[in-house]
């Protein structure tokens, strides 16, 4: 309907609703309608109509400023409505159905309008603002963004009732959520069942400003592998190493952690050596560490890949560059890419993938550039005798070598691929892949080749240092593997060793024997699968009788009693089957082995690599996200930590509701 000359606006001074006091009644005829002085949109005005949908137009009109909403939403009947959204939270049951309105108007049919009113409506404005900063936290958004004018405008029109916030509003706010969650995470790591594990990662920023990202590593109550970052610290890259393994050790205080401590992984590198062995000492000093620490130093198998390959990439750069000049000289015209193209197509090449220049800060790039490059290997010779310009062409000898260079880069891609297969991966799964790269090395350096020869040697002679540090730990984790047990190992170190192998078996087997006999003397109950009465009843009387128990394993092992271990070793084999999981294993045989379900607990969840999927190809070191580096340290450590928590919660909410997906958020505002 269209308001005409004719039309008379009539006095409102008798209409008692505050709407009225935003809307013009006009009268034509014997119609009347109610006109928004903001955005002159035209909605019914008849007395039989009453005022809710003037009300409803009210809230969402977008040329309308926020004030007085509240009374509108306070004033005027209250309807139930059929339309509405409930407010969930983790802690909180559902509240009352908040109830939306819907107004539909249409003058142009005779001035008949449908309203579903307001019904009760509750805007939780402090809720509002933690959502707002968790959302910043979960998705790595710049604080700022709460200062944008896009921003702004789309929460105005969404919700006019909800204030904007400032940086420091929000910022504080973040904090606040971070102190919350941090007491539980402590919480939850006092109570653990078990050992924890430590990696150290280190992260940078564009302006050189160097972090420490300190995250534990554990098998639950539940057997399921969890970790959390537990700080995320700056650092200044000259401090020497007794500061930084300081820095360490105070967060596993404040965390109350270090009594708990089993193993620290941390990158492959010398630097690291005596930061570790001063961990280590200190450790030691308190017997914090099982087998005196003789497992507690692990190095990232998926960073000693990342250093095998630098060496590969180092050796062969000569020759890795003649490619990229190459591949940059075709397609540097359109002309040569064309003739280049006929060429292909007349050497018979058959490859779907075409040329192209790598990321040089991602080495399985370079991996997939040679490969590209070896399909195109006939075709470059033919366009250099058609083009006087192409120069650069590698040589025969220079494509045979590149050859071996990416099978032995294909080889690494293909093992770190593993280290990332799956979403949670257990100690176990490394023994294999590790003991398969120590066959390939041996393989290499006995290649006629002296290039590849002497590099194989060179790479060997690095993975050695990684081999005695970490293949004791992962030999365990093999045994502890129902599959496998003892053969996994019997069946590589003949393969390895040779004639010493069967020494090297019994170490393993000492040790395992050794480490076993540490957990059943740290916890002599479990070594008879009982639980004494007042830990059962939940009860803090001290159990007088707790020395008995160390006596009676003492006892048991002189008589020859047959321990976890034994029984273990000497039942069936597990079948091998590709959707296995050892922790549902454990979980079940842990009534049958209490000590050596303890034992895998610890040992299963060692990270034996750290590196995570998006970098595990990078060439450096992790780096921070712009929109946070320039932040301070403990408002970054605070956003870095609570982001890990609250994401790593989504993902056991979302597997717990079968693919279903959870838009939940913690809701605490007190």
């Amino acid at each position: 309907m269209e308001i005409s000359e004719e039309a008379v606006i009539v006095n409102s001074s008798r209409l008692k609703s505050v709407v009225w006091n935003d809307f013009d009644r006009v009268k034509k005829g014997e119609t009347f309608a109610a006109i928004c002085r903001h955005c002159k949109r035209i909605l019914s005005g008849s007395s039989t109509s009453g005022t809710s949908h003037l009300r409803n137009h009210l809230i969402r009109c977008r040329r309308r400023s926020n004030h007085d909403i509240t009374q509108l939403l306070t004033r005027g009947k209250r309807k139930q409505s059929t339309l509405a959204l409930t407010s969930f939270s983790y802690n909180q049951a559902p509240v009352k159905n908040e109830v939306v309105t819907v107004a539909s108007t249409n003058l142009e049919q005779g001035l008949k309008v449908g309203n579903i009113n307001t019904g009760s409506v509750n805007f939780d404005y402090r809720r509002s603002q933690l959502d707002l900063a968790r959302m910043i936290i979960m998705h790595g958004y710049p604080l700022g963004m709460v200062d944008d004018i896009g921003f702004k405008t789309f929460v105005r029109n969404l919700q006019p009732l909800f204030d904007l916030v400032t940086v420091s509003e929000v910022e504080a706010d973040c904090v606040e959520i971070y102190k919350k969650e941090k007491q539980r995470v402590y919480e939850e790591l006092d109570k653990l069942p078990g050992k924890v594990s430590l990696t150290v990662d280190r992260w940078a920023t564009n302006g050189g400003t160097e972090y420490l990202c300190l995250i534990a590593h554990y098998i639950d109550d539940s057997w399921e592998l969890k970790k959390k970052i537990l700080n995320f610290l700056v650092v200044d890259p000259t401090q020497a190493e007794e500061s930084l393994s300081e820095l360490v050790m105070t967060s596993l205080r404040n965390w109350d952690i270090d009594r708990k401590l089993f193993s620290l992984t941390i990158d492959n590198r010398s630097t690291y050596d005596k930061i570790v062995c001063r961990i280590r000492d200190q450790l030691c000093q308190h017997r914090f560490l099982m087998c005196e620490g003789q497992l507690f130093d692990v190095r990232c198998a998926a960073s000693t890949v990342k250093l095998l390959v630098h060496d590969v990439l180092e050796t062969s750069g000569e020759i890795i560059n003649k490619v990229r000049q190459t591949i940059g000289y075709v397609k540097g015209s359109q002309g040569t890419q064309e003739k280049f193209n006929e060429i292909v197509k007349l050497v018979g090449v058959n490859w779907q993938k075409g040329l192209f220049v790598d990321n040089p800060f991602r080495w399985n790039s370079t991996y997939m550039m040679l490969e590209a490059a070896l399909e195109y290997k006939e075709a470059f010779p033919q366009l250099q005798e058609h083009d006087p310009g192409f120069s650069m062409c590698p040589s025969g000898l220079d494509w045979d070598r590149l050859r071996a260079i990416t099978s032995i880069l294909k080889f690494f891609h293909e093992v770190s691929n593993v280290f990332v297969g799956r979403k949670h991966i257990t100690a176990n799964s490394y023994f294999a892949e590790i003991c398969d790269i120590h066959l390939q090395l041996i393989e290499w350096c006995q290649k006629s080749d002296d290039f590849i020869s002497s590099l194989a040697l060179k790479l060997k002679s690095k993975f050695d240092e990684y081999w005695k540090k970490c293949s004791l730990i992962m030999a365990i984790a093999a045994i502890l593997d129902p599959r496998f047990k003892m053969k996994l190992v019997e069946y590589y170190y003949p393969q390895i060793y040779g004639d010493s192998a069967p020494d090297c078996i019994d170490i393993v087997s000492n040790c395992m024997r050794a480490l076993y006999s540490g957990h059943a003397i740290y916890s002599p109950l479990a070594a008879h699968g009982q639980s004494s009465a007042s830990e059962s009843s939940g009860s803090t009387v001290k159990d007088r009788l707790t020395g008995f128990d160390r006596f009676l394993h003492e006892t048991s092992l002189s008589q020859n009693t047959k321990s976890d271990l034994d029984k273990y070793l000497e039942e069936p084999f597990f079948p091998r089957s590709v959707d296995f999981s050892i922790l549902n294993w454990w979980k079940v045989h842990e009534p049958r082995y209490p000590v050596l379900s303890m034992m895998a607990r610890n040992i299963l969840g060692i990270p034996i690599s750290k590196v995570a999927q998006e970098s595990l190809f990078d060439t450096g070191d992790r780096a921070l996200d712009h929109c946070w580096s320039s932040l301070k340290s403990d408002t970054l450590q605070a956003l870095m930590c609570s982001q890990d928590w609250m994401r790593n919660e989504l993902e056991v909410m979302d597997s717990k509701s079968s693919g279903t997906p959870v838009f939940a958020l913690r809701y605490d505002a007190n």
